[in-house]
């Protein structure tokens, strides 16, 4: 199962990173050769500083969905879960990061999808003790280890 170690920290410090102009999975473009604009991550992907924390993955139940062991989760607390939002939930004592499944709600329960068919849906109802702790916005990972 893949369990999310919470990182402490919010995004504070303002680095403006040069940013490539639309990066094609062809054949490139030599007008494209140029870089500009830029990014910085606090102002262009963080919404809500003060609710955003990051989170270290450990384990492989999301995989399928390209989060892998060591991956670093964007995770934001002030936002509602929507359907097949991946979340970051605290459940009967440990983090877990899943896809939500809201359809049951009304029968009573909801699920936690994991995105590797090694492991079944947890089925969390009102015997478990339960928080959805935060929304998965963005995923960052390490493509040379």
């Amino acid at each position: 199962m893949a369990q999310i170690q919470i990182i402490n920290g919010l995004f504070k410090n303002e680095l403006e990173l040069q940013l490539a102009p639309g990066i094609k999975a062809g054949f490139p473009s030599p007008a494209d050769d140029y870089i500009h604009d830029g990014l910085d991550f606090n102002r262009d992907l963080i919404r809500h500083p003060e609710a955003t924390f990051y989170g270290r993955i450990n384990g492989d139940s999301m995989k399928d969905l390209g989060i892998n062991n060591g991956d670093i989760a964007v995770i934001d607390r002030s936002l509602d879960p929507q359907q097949g939002d991946i979340v970051v939930g605290f459940l009967n004592g440990e983090f877990t990061i899943k896809t939500i499944d809201l359809t049951h709600k009304e029968e009573g329960y909801i699920e936690l999808q994991p995105a590797n068919n090694k492991y079944h849906p947890i089925r969390v109802d009102g015997s478990d003790t339960f928080e959805v702790w935060g929304v998965v916005i963005w995923t960052i990972k390490n493509w040379r280890k």
